[in-house]
C-alpha cells in the first residue's frame, strides 16, 4: 500500500528523516495556517515538530488507513492526547507516480484539541527555528 513506509516511519519516530519518501517540492497543509510549508526540507521539519507533539507521550496511534491507488491518495486516521485532551485526526497524503508524497494535509478535531496541537506546534516550531510559511 502505498503510506506503508511513511506510516511506518511515523510509528518508528523517524519520519523527520523520511527525505526519500518525498518530492522535492512536496507541500504541507496544517490545520491551523491556510498557506502551506512548501519544500521537502520545510515539510520534514514540521513532521519533526509534529512526531514531537503528537507522539511524545507515547499515547499516538493510527486506528484506520484507506487508500485509493487508482487516485494515488491515502488517508490515515490517528488518536493521541496531549496535556489531557483526546485529539482525533486525519493524515491525508497524495502520491506522485513513483510513490513519492507529493502532499501533506493534516485535519484535527475537536476544536478545543486544535487549539491545544497549536500552542504546542507554536512552541516547538519556536524551538526548532522554523517560522511560518513564506
Amino acid at each position: 500500500m502505498l503510506a506503508d513506509r511513511f506510516r511506518a516511519a511515523v510509528e518508528e519516530g523517524t519520519v523527520g528523516e523520511g527525505a526519500e519518501l518525498f518530492r522535492e517540492d512536496a507541500v504541507f497543509r496544517s490545520p491551523v495556517l491556510f498557506k502551506p510549508y512548501e519544500g521537502r526540507d520545510h515539510v520534514l521539519k514540521v513532521l519533526r515538530a509534529a512526531e514531537r507533539v503528537l507522539a511524545g507521550g507515547g499515547q499516538f496511534r493510527y486506528v484506520t488507513q484507506l487508500e485509493d491507488s487508482e487516485e494515488r491518495v491515502a488517508m490515515l486516521e490517528f488518536a493521541t492526547e496531549i496535556d489531557g485532551k483526546q485529539v482525533e485526526g486525519i493524515d491525508k497524503l497524495t502520491f506522485d507516480e513513483e510513490g513519492r508524497i507529493t502532499e501533506v494535509k493534516v485535519l484535527l478535531r475537536p476544536a478545543s484539541a486544535l487549539q491545544v496541537v497549536a500552542g504546542r506546534m507554536a512552541e516547538e516550531f519556536e524551538r526548532l527555528g522554523v517560522g511560518l510559511p513564506g
